[in-house]
């Protein structure tokens, strides 16, 4: 049972856990592609998708209170410049520290305590929507960052999007971009109609079978995009989303592959066009409190302007935790499962 006698400068936060989110990246860790179990131990426990109800706080704590329904980051400071002023998920150092991803653990547990810093409040209101919020917070960052970078531009204004992927940051970056007033087509594999596509129209984008539609043809119809994220988990649709983007535009890749695909990319054309047309590629991965409190204002405008939508992509509860092998089941062999999460108590 963790305590708050660990935290003596009394900004501790003790957290009963309600439910956990899991993803691609803990199916990835499963299969030893990354990840690293925290100094003296031998295990690592799994989950970076965290939605709880605060039971106790340290005497300095201020932002929330008993029955408080939060989340909390995921990465945590190293020693670099970036990791002490608050951004550490930028941070400069080649070793990085994430609950339930790289030597810290995560939250598939009853109970979880930490600093006051990295604990965010959601709204009572949004607590239909609980795991999505870490998910959230990494679209919320990627297209944050996008506008951030496209500074440069002096003024720059997006019209047209595209979201490849159509997982759940793909579905939730549709939903930041279209609250951003965006055409968004949102482009994925499998023919419609079906849930993805379902949730897709839900919030007025375009979804685009790319079995159907091919990218040459779909930029006929759209025109080149401003914007493009991706989020398919392929480094294939990664490479070849380069060769789509419009001038002056932002490529903000969001997936993370450890496999060990090989894939040959028209490197001169795009060299030319790239720096002809003044063309930028991003990364983004993980986020910090400022990103968690952007995509917690996305969901909630996003859940009154399109209503029950949201939730729908909430597809696979498992409960308790001892049904742990049921919840890496669904991530590895079910194709249809798109959100996993595991409900660890009532609340």
């Amino acid at each position: 049972m963790p305590s708050l006698d660990q935290f003596p400068k009394g900004n501790g936060v003790l957290v009963k856990i309600l439910k956990v989110g899991v993803d691609a990246t803990d199916k990835e860790i499963n299969e030893a592609w990354y990840g690293g179990a925290p100094p003296g131990d031998k295990y690592l426990v799994l989950g970076h998708e965290s939605f709880g109800v605060v039971q106790e706080v340290g005497p300095q704590v201020t932002r929330v209170k008993p029955g408080d329904y939060v989340t909390a980051t995921v990465r945590r400071p190293g020693g670099s410049i970036y990791d002490q002023i608050g951004t550490y998920d930028m941070t400069s150092e080649e070793v990085y520290y994430e609950r339930g991803i790289n030597l810290l653990h995560g939250f598939l547990t009853e109970y979880m305590a930490d600093e006051e810093e990295y604990i965010v409040k959601v709204p009572t209101g949004l607590k239909h929507l609980h795991v999505l919020m870490e998910p959230m917070s990494c679209a919320a960052k990627a297209i944050h960052q996008a506008y951030e970078v496209q500074r440069r531009m002096k003024v720059w204004r997006p019209e047209v999007a595209w979201v490849m992927g159509a997982g759940q940051i793909g579905l939730l970056s549709t939903l930041v971009l279209k609250l951003r007033g965006l055409q968004v087509h949102t482009i994925a594999r499998a023919p419609g109609p079906h849930l993805k596509s379902e949730i897709v129209a839900g919030m007025e984008a375009t979804y685009v079978s790319s079995k159907e539609t091919s990218l040459d043809e779909l930029v006929k119809k759209t025109g080149r995009p401003q914007i493009i994220i991706d989020a398919t988990g392929s480094s294939r649709m990664a490479f070849d989303a380069m060769k789509y983007l419009g001038h002056n535009g932002v490529l903000v890749w969001t997936s993370i592959t450890g496999a060990n695909v090989q894939h040959e990319v028209p490197s001169d054309k795009l060299n030319i066009e790239w720096v002809l047309g003044n063309k930028l590629l991003l990364g983004s991965v993980n986020a910090n409190r400022e990103h968690f409190e952007l995509g917690i204002r996305d969901l909630a405008l996003g859940d009154v302007t399109y209503p029950g939508v949201l939730e729908k992509i909430l597809t696979n509860p498992v409960d308790g935790l001892d049904n742990y092998k049921e919840m890496m089941r669904l991530l590895v062999e079910d194709n249809s499962a798109l959100k996993v999460y595991v409900n660890v108590a009532d609340g």
